[in-house]
């Protein structure tokens, strides 16, 4: 082999070897990098800050529709519409009485203002949802149409749009029952602050509204605060990671069901 021909050889090797080390580098840093969880920064008006790391391998549509709402500035200005010392506190409802959810505007900004609602994440509906309803732990909101007919368990699991509850207490009897997606890891106090506000009876005591379920105690009608506080903002840190948009579902229409029961079409009412 002349010179010429062996400087080739020498610089090849020298290629394969660099691609070689390239492509091992690049699969031992995939298999190393630490994945962060995303984290929600709540600011609340008057009270202060609390951090919530969000678990996207545990209910990933419920993360992905929070993390987009929040980041699209659904929550900021809303209120704590429903709070239970010793239970949980409850936000993210656009009309501060518990019957508002999301629409289709507010999570993908295309101008449609249909209301939406997403699967519930959580062992009832034959999701694997491991998280345990303990203090701090944040979970979906959702309504509960049972308490009407029993047949309609499907459409009450899947009726979680944009309301959530934080614990401020252990209570084992939700486990399996709600999407539980995420954790206070700062801020604690400040939750447990906002639990201690005045409130009085529900004004809207004898209407079903998302997550009437998760505040079922013997004191479930005292729980409208005085003064809501005030949610300035809650915005996501993703680093970098993109968890898309949920899958979307149409609303129960209660109404619309509820006549049928009576045989009543729905379309020659009012005429």
């Amino acid at each position: 082999m002349n010179k010429a021909g062996t400087i080739i050889t020498v610089i090849i090797l020298i290629l394969a070897i660099v691609g070689i080390a390239f492509v091992g580098y690049g699969f031992y840093k995939k298999q190393t990098m630490e994945v962060k969880n995303p984290i929600a920064t709540m600011e609340v008006e008057g009270f202060g800050t609390v951090k919530m790391e969000l678990y996207p391998d545990q209910a990933p549509e419920t993360v992905a529709n929070f993390v987009k709402l929040a980041n699209n500035g659904f929550y900021d200005g809303l209120t704590f519409h429903r709070i239970m010392k010793d239970f949980m506190i409850q936000g993210g409802d656009k009309n501060g009485d518990g019957s508002g959810s999301a629409t289709l505007d507010d999570l993908n900004k295309d101008g449609n203002t249909s209301e939406y609602t997403i699967k519930g994440e959580f062992l009832q509906n034959n999701v694997k949802n491991t998280l345990k309803f303990e203090e701090g732990l944040v979970a979906m909101a959702r309504s509960d149409y049972t308490s009407y007919s029993s047949t309609l368990t499907e459409e009450s699991y899947n009726s979680g749009s944009s309301q959530f509850f934080i614990m401020t207490a252990k209570n084992s009897s939700l486990n399996g029952q709600y999407a539980g997606f995420g954790k206070v890891i700062e801020g604690m106090d400040v939750v447990k602050a906002i639990a201690e506000v005045e409130v009085k009876a529900r004004e809207d005591s004898n209407t079903s509204t998302e997550g009437e379920e998760a505040t079922t105690n013997e004191n479930a009608e005292v729980s409208q605060p005085v003064n809501p506080p005030k949610i300035t903002s809650i915005k996501v840190d993703t680093f970098g990671i993109d968890y898309g948009k949920p899958e979307t579902l149409e609303p129960f229409d209660y109404m619309t069901w509820m006549y049928k029961q009576y045989g009543i079409d729905p379309s020659t009412l009012g005429q």
